[in-house]
């Protein structure tokens, strides 16, 4: 196993982009095996170890930065299988968790397959996507990562490695959950006692539900309950064509109405993903892509599966919706083939950079959500979100997927009296989306950064049935301390 200590070589497992500055190690393990990661967690209590576990540096919530802890990096375990076709339709494909997403949805596809979750950051790893239920524009159609996932190969804390398959491991009538391991022995725990929220996307604390499959506590656990070290992938058949398409609006109404027709379910065309770009976003990508017309209020970005039997009438369909809600149509932005395509994947992703490279040339961070609601409560969120703004004068754009009631607001302080201002307002939206029966984040995770909020949401009760879960599995405290759970509540 690598073992490197030197300050060259532990500097970039102490940033991602989070901006979390107080991440510190004393070295990073690199494990090349599963074995050589059981080993290393089965002598973490003897030789007096905490690991943190550090994914690509792709995450936004300080979770793989360290505080003190040691770093298990798992960029060597990066295999990739071949998909094994169980069905026409259906095909499974091993991983291991270092694997780049990027290189995995390539390869599905040159094979004529097809892997559903969409995470915008494509160097993640899978591991990651799979710790913390990443999802992303597709999820409107396919869900998050954890509709995906057939099998997981866990490390726990103490070593023991749990292969689990879905539906193999399931809670009891009393949500009670049975593991005879070979360290461990015979473990019973039950599942959290607290409700989930009522949205479509939802990535805040551990998952529960009545009868549940274990392998979904693992899913989303944020690397606080075990190592993810392999897992296997289901993926469906390739679609045979796709239509992209970027939808402008002089009106905000005109522009909901829209989204509420894509996502009727009488609609004959059902998008697999519906984005939003607020007038601020589009005055930020209009830097770089003058064609944005200056009149709009908003767009909204979808994707179709389609055929080329169907595809006109699709198409015919859409152009009909289109201008019942007096859509910008001449100005909309149609893209039928790959490179078109391609095209306004970038613009869609541009979005980003061109805020960070005006952010870059200021003094202060941005402050961002990550919450999604209700479907029926959605307007009432957007519209206090772009109030409030609006009354502290704030630079602000509001972006993201629509389909699941779940936008991004980025709040772009000058400077630190604004900065501290939109740090307050921010206690505010988790007040409102809380009351509104949201969460506090639908895909990005908790990590470091948000485990404070976490009490708001959960409360006292809910944190403690946490704690008892973390404490189930992972007794001496060795993994991801700091992540999800706030601290204080793990020495009590």
């Amino acid at each position: 196993m690598i073992y490197k200590h030197d300050p060259a070589s532990i500097q970039g497992f102490l940033e991602d982009t989070s901006n979390l500055k107080t991440g510190h190690t004393p070295g990073v393990f690199f494990p090349e095996t599963t074995d050589e990661l059981s080993e290393l967690l089965r002598g973490a209590v003897g030789e007096h170890r905490r690991f943190t576990i550090a994914g690509n540096g792709t995450g936004t919530t300080g979770g793989r930065i360290p505080l003190g802890d040691y770093v298990i990096s798992m960029q060597k375990l990066d295999r990739i299988g071949k998909p094994v076709e169980i069905s026409s339709e259906k095909a499974l494909l091993t991983v291991q968790a270092g694997a780049l997403l990027v290189d995995i949805q390539k390869k599905v596809e040159e094979s004529g397959w097809f892997y559903p979750p969409d995470p915008t950051e494509k160097l993640c790893f899978i591991g990651s996507t799979i710790a913390n239920n990443s999802s992303g524009a597709r999820s409107f159609k396919y869900g998050s990562t954890r509709e995906h996932i057939a099998r997981i190969l866990i490390v726990l804390p103490n070593g023991d490695l749990l292969d689990l398959s879905r539906g193999q491991c399931l809670a009891d009538k009393n949500g009670m959950f049975h593991l005879k391991l070979p360290v461990a022995g015979s473990l019973v725990f039950q599942r959290p006692q607290y409700r989930m929220p009522d949205t479509s996307k939802h990535n805040a604390g551990y998952f529960s539900e009545e009868g549940m499959d274990l392998i979904d506590l693992f899913i989303g656990s944020e690397g606080t309950l075990g190592i993810i070290a392999e897992a296997d992938l289901m993926l469906i058949t390739l679609p045979k064509s796709i239509i992209s398409c970027l939808v402008y609006f002089r009106k905000l109404d005109d522009l909901f109405k829209f989204v509420s027709l894509l996502k009727n379910p009488q609609n004959p065309v059902i998008p697999r993903a519906i984005e939003f770009f607020d007038q601020h976003s589009l005055e930020f990508l209009a830097s770089k892509y003058p064609e944005v017309p200056s009149r709009s209020c908003g767009a909204v970005f979808f994707e179709h599966e389609t055929t080329p039997e169907t595809e006109e009438n699709d198409l015919d369909a859409l152009f009909e919706q289109m201008e019942s809600c007096n859509a910008m149509t001449d100005e909309s932005w149609m893209a039928l083939d790959r490179d078109e395509q391609t095209r306004l994947r970038e613009f869609r992703h541009a979005l980003p950079l061109i805020v960070n490279d005006w952010l870059s040339r200021q003094q202060e961070s941005k402050i961002s959500t990550d919450m999604a609601v209700p479907e029926g409560t959605f307007r009432e969120l957007f519209d206090f979100y772009r109030t409030s703004c609006e009354e502290q004068g704030f630079i602000y754009i509001i972006f993201g997927h629509i389909g699941n009631a779940h936008v991004h607001l980025n709040i772009l302080p000058r400077n630190r009296e604004e900065f501290l201002k939109a740090k307050s307002l921010y206690r505010e939206f988790i007040a409102k989306v809380l009351s509104l029966g949201g969460t506090l984040s639908a895909e990005h995770g908790i990590g470091k950064l948000k485990a404070e909020y976490l009490v708001e949401m959960y409360h006292e009760h809910g944190i403690q049935e946490m704690v008892r879960i973390k404490k189930s599995l992972d007794h001496s405290l060795i993994l991801n301390i700091g992540n999800l759970i706030p601290v204080a509540y793990l020495a009590e």
